[in-house]
């Protein structure tokens, strides 16, 4: 702790310098208190406790100079799938592609009016300093989409089994918004979270072979993702819907068999 405490009178040394250097920057405008908030915050994160620190994120590895405000680039040096994922997703594309950040007003389902202007980034859904994937995995979700799904998550049977409260991450039997729309995959020897949010909506089958039969049978999978009141009230009944094709299969296995009458 004493190598943290080290490091983060470094960074506060570089941010009053920086005022003095350009007191028109956004550093003039951070308080002692707004520090301190950020360094208690950070002292619980699991950044913490793997020895990322201030510099680490605020300070250009080359020219030392104090980054104010990192970027997905930053996150990066760490997170490189995370954030590759990220920019192949709707909420990451346009910056991809060299255009301004999507925001909520662009979007096509509905979105809460106090979101509009958000750019999305890293830093949109993530808090940075608390690197806390509970507030990530369902209220990051909720400050933005208001559609009838979105909504309808907190009364879902999934909803139920969350114990968030008191975590820095959700267990592993949580179902939230990110278990579904940002499924973890093998990569290489780590298991690591797919940030594309676009990847398992369509085909709808996509999200049966990737997430839903992780927990689900195939039949009742396929029964509940192509039931579109089903989904829009985010699975809260069994589903009624029975496709032809999985009584066909066993039709014609009775007859395989000779068990057929």
């Amino acid at each position: 702790m004493k190598i943290f405490g080290l490091r983060l009178i470094v960074l506060l040394f570089l941010i009053v310098i920086s005022c003095l250097v350009a007191p028109a920057t956004v550093t003039a405008n951070v308080t002692q208190t707004q520090l301190d908030e950020i360094n208690q915050l950070w002292q619980s994160s699991v950044h913490a406790r793997t020895e990322v620190n201030c510099s680490s994120c605020h300070q250009d590895p080359d020219s030392q100079k104090l980054v104010v405000t990192p970027t997905q680039e930053t996150c990066r040096s760490c997170h490189e799938y995370a954030v590759d994922t990220f920019l192949l997703g709707k909420h990451g594309v346009r910056t991809l592609e060299g255009m301004s950040p999507l925001t909520p007003s662009l979007a096509h389902l509905p979105m809460k009016e106090s979101a509009m202007d958000l750019q999305m980034s890293c830093n949109t859904c993530h808090d940075v300093h608390a690197v806390n994937t509970s507030q990530a995995a369902v209220d990051s979700c909720l400050t933005c989409h208001n559609d009838t799904h979105s909504l309808n998550y907190k009364n879902s049977p999934h909803a139920q089994i969350v114990n968030l409260a008191s975590l820095p991450r959700p267990d592993q039997k949580a179902v939230t918004c990110a278990t579904c729309h940002l499924p973890r995959e093998k990569v290489g020897n780590s298991i690591l979270v797919n940030h594309n949010n676009t990847y398992v909506l369509l085909p709808r089958d996509r999200m049966v072979r990737d997430v839903c039969i992780n927990c689900h049978g195939v039949e009742h999978a396929y029964n509940s993702i192509f039931d579109d009141n089903l989904v829009e009230s985010n699975f809260a009944q069994p589903p009624t819907l029975k496709m032809q094709t999985f009584q066909l299969v066993r039709d014609f296995e009775k007859k395989r068999s000779g068990k057929a009458k």
